[in-house]
């Protein structure tokens, strides 16, 4: 009676290992969620940067095209007020001119002082009038430079407003994506999470005959014992019929996944922490564990599982599940797990 009521007690439905499954699921996802924000707040963080750069570059050119103009128009004005003061002197000129040229009319045998002063007026007048040309020259030449400045001035406003509105365009993208992501992102887990399940399901149904078969966590876990002889990494009789139902469950999955999920099913080899004696084909127990996880994979190849969605690694003694020199501890840790993820 007391073997039949732990018979029913070994059969009772487990739900702590769902739970812890449901648990590490939602933290890869947070994790990862958490990891895309930060790298779509690092974009954010460049572009805002750069753009901070231009407009920087911008408001000093500006500036410095504002001084220009402001000389510019200050030199305008001193060569307007030169050039007015021309302009009365060539106009006095050009009365005394008048003046004397009606004193020669009227009268004969105008003195030779008359005459001089009359050569040295039309002199000076000629110079006046060349005088005037330079000036009139100069301030063409200066509405010249104070136009092109305001073209100047008006080709970086319209740089800057077109640096604002790409910046602003930037954004709303940058938003949008980290949105589409996000969606995409959690689509994906659930689905993986989905197929997990399903895998995890149908192996509970094709192993359940197995007590050392069982599931941690999010792993499906093969006692050592189960496939391979003490100290050997070749699959035995046994092992081998344990493989043939894993690769038939395998290739059931891979065609139901979609293709767009990058998924692997990983083989993870592990050893207890007793030493080798050194003289068997193993120098050590990562040697151990890393053929005992590549002589499942190529099986499973050699079965017909694809051999781009599985990954072997061993991991020798450092990774126990049970802590002690026991027995039973040990034979806890000598084991090869099954991990459905992502690549």
């Amino acid at each position: 009676m007391a073997l039949g009521r732990n018979r029913r007690r070994e059969r009772g439905v487990d739900y702590w290992p769902g739970f812890v499954d449901a648990l590490s699921t939602l933290l890869l996802a947070i994790m990862f969620l958490l990891t895309v924000f930060v790298l779509a707040q690092f974009i954010l963080g460049r572009e805002i940067s750069g753009r901070d750069e231009v407009l920087t570059r911008l408001n000093s050119q500006i500036a410095e095209l504002t001084q220009l103009l402001a000389l510019e128009k200050s030199g305008k004005q001193d060569s307007d007020d030169a050039l007015a003061n021309l302009q009365a002197s060539l106009a006095q000129s050009e009365s005394e001119r008048s003046r004397l040229q009606a004193l020669l009319e009227r009268g004969a045998g105008t003195s030779d002082a008359a005459n001089q002063r009359i050569g040295t007026l039309s002199e000076q007048l000629d110079q006046e009038k060349q005088v005037s040309a330079r000036a009139m020259s100069q301030v063409e030449l200066l509405n010249q430079q104070i136009a092109a400045l305001r073209a100047q001035i008006a080709a970086v406003e319209a740089a800057l407003q077109a640096s604002e509105a790409k910046d602003d365009a930037s954004q709303a993208k940058i938003a949008d994506l980290g949105r589409r992501l996000n969606v995409a992102l959690a689509q994906r887990v659930q689905e993986l999470n989905r197929y997990r399940s399903d895998f995890f399901g149908r192996l509970r149904e094709i192993l359940s005959d197995r007590q050392n078969i069982r599931i941690v966590g999010d792993r499906f876990v093969f006692q050592s014992e189960v496939l391979f002889p003490v100290g050997g990494a070749d699959l035995d009789e046994a092992g081998r019929a344990e493989m043939d139902k894993l690769a038939s469950a395998v290739i059931e999955l891979a065609q139901e996944i979609p293709a767009e999920i990058n998924w692997v099913l990983r083989v993870d080899g592990h050893t207890d922490n007793s030493p080798l004696s050194g003289a068997g084909r193993y120098r050590d127990n990562w040697e151990l564990s890393s053929a005992r996880a590549t002589s499942v994979v190529k099986y499973l190849i050699s079965k017909g599982v694809p051999a781009n969605r599985l990954v072997a690694a061993g991991f020798g003694e450092y990774q126990p599940i049970a802590e002690g020199d026991t027995p039973d501890a040990r034979s806890q840790n000598r084991r090869i797990e099954l991990k459905l993820t992502e690549r």
